[in-house]
């Protein structure tokens, strides 16, 4: 790839050593300034894929927006974020900056002053500063839409159009989409000068997602549910539901069965978002149930188990739900619950897979050994700190005081996620009080600080 010396380095030590196939497909097109389309899914190393093009073209000393990144939610601006400053390391001085819903917008507006080469952001927020004059978009030589049919799918299109206007006509568009609906051709006709497209119709590996259907009465499915975490006994499990009121009814039977579930959907604020994701991600909680709106541009490392609560009625959000688990080297379970009037749908997914689904019987399912007397509980358990950047905490810091004066082993120590105002750290179900106790009654960077276990 024609790529600088220090960035070719900066690779190797990443651990980059090959390219993905959207990587190898899409790189040389980019690299060479055109626009692209590029069909691919979360989890395909896509980021690398728009974020290499995007830091070859800054100019460092230049302190000016010259890449924007557009993406449908919070967390998925979180993760490119984070990617694209590792991709940076290698060049001078590369700031890059997230602008999202949810923050208040005065530390936002001081970060523009201040200059940033590369931001990333939701379309509503980058809107808001536009118009209020708080982002100049003059220099900018790159837009990138990442997860372009998921921010369609939110109603984002008239934000996307207004934030496109904005920016200089000769730029470079990147557009990234796991489907390509429709309304993506429409999108891409209005603001993509001649586009080259990359499709990979891939499907995940077959191998490693087994997929299990069973026909259940409607009335039957949250019971269902339960039958299946308590046989198979995953210890991460994606529930989709097709509504919003779905969720909270199987959120409640879940709970009143005993098990540690969440639930994500259009309706919880930002703060509540993000504690649930925090859980999901860092094994505190058994059970995520969730909305695919909702659950677009998560991308869990280890996942056990999806469970289709009801069959989708387009066979591409089936496969996207499914590939959610079986990642990387692992594999995975993909139970379908279908009810008699969804049968259709399951024959459109078999046609679109070219595969003859497994069908099983509920009867089939027993707990597993004791486990009728022992709930399902996740391996760990939140610790949320009140204190977080403002306050220059780093993970390093409630790492020492957990192993340190507290006197905990590495190894019982999770994930530890830093936000602006909070932290929170994963230990170990077994010390949970325990290091609720300590951490609250010690201290972090030589401060007390709050701390509530979740």
């Amino acid at each position: 790839m024609p790529l600088s010396p220090a960035m070719l380095v900066n690779l190797q030590q990443l651990g980059y050593a090959q390219m993905t196939p959207i990587q190898a497909a899409s790189l040389p097109l980019s690299l060479a300034g055109h626009d692209l389309i590029a069909q691919a899914k979360t989890g395909s190393g896509k980021t690398a894929a728009f974020g290499l093009p995007l830091l070859t073209k800054l100019n460092p000393r230049n302190f000016a927006v010259q890449a924007l990144v557009l993406c449908p939610t919070r967390e998925l601006a979180d993760q490119v974020t984070q990617e694209i400053r590792r991709l940076a390391r290698g060049e001078n001085n590369i700031k890059v900056l997230t602008l999202c819903g949810g923050n208040t917008l005065r530390p936002q507006i001081s970060s523009l002053e201040h200059g940033a080469h590369v931001v990333v952001g939701t379309p509503g927020r980058i809107m808001d500063h536009l118009q209020r004059g708080s982002m100049d978009l003059t220099m900018l030589n790159t837009l990138v839409l990442d997860e372009a049919d998921r921010m369609l799918d939110m109603g984002f299109f008239d934000d996307i159009a207004f934030v496109a206007k904005a920016c200089p006509k000769e730029r470079q568009t990147l557009l990234f989409s796991a489907t390509y609906p429709e309304s993506i051709a429409g999108l891409s006709r209005q603001f993509l000068r001649q586009p080259q497209q990359v499709t990979l119709t891939e499907q995940h590996e077959a191998s490693k997602i087994r997929q299990r259907f069973y026909e259940v009465e409607n009335e039957d499915k949250f019971a269902a549910v339960a039958l299946l975490l308590n046989h198979y006994r995953p210890v991460s499990t994606l529930a989709f539901c097709n509504t919003r009121e779905q969720c909270r009814a199987l959120l409640q039977v879940l709970r009143d069965e005993g098990f540690v579930a969440l639930a994500l959907h259009g309706e919880l604020e930002q703060r509540e978002r993000d504690q649930v994701l925090v859980q999901f991600a860092n094994r505190s909680c058994s059970v995520l149930v969730a909305t695919d709106v909702a659950a677009r541009g998560l991308d869990i490392a280890q996942l056990e188990a999806v469970i289709n609560v009801d069959v989708t009625p387009d066979p591409e959000v089936h496969i996207h739900r499914i590939g959610r688990t079986g990642r990387v080297d692992q594999a995975g379970w993909a139970f379908s619950l279908v009810s008699g009037n969804q049968m259709g749908r399951v024959a459109e997914i078999e046609k679109m897979q070219g595969v003859e689904f497994e069908w099983h019987t509920l009867s089939e399912l027993h707990p597993a050994s004791g486990a009728a007397k022992t709930p399902l509980l996740p391996p760990m358990v939140t610790l949320l700190i009140l204190g977080g950047r403002k306050e220059k905490i780093r993970p390093g810091d409630i790492l020492g005081a957990l192993t340190g004066e507290a006197g905990f082993s590495k190894e019982q120590i999770g994930k530890i996620n830093i936000t602006e105002t909070s932290a929170y750290v994963a230990v170990e179900r077994g010390i949970a009080r325990e290091a609720h106790r300590k951490l609250s009654t010690g201290s972090i960077k030589g401060k007390r600080v709050k701390v509530h276990l979740l």
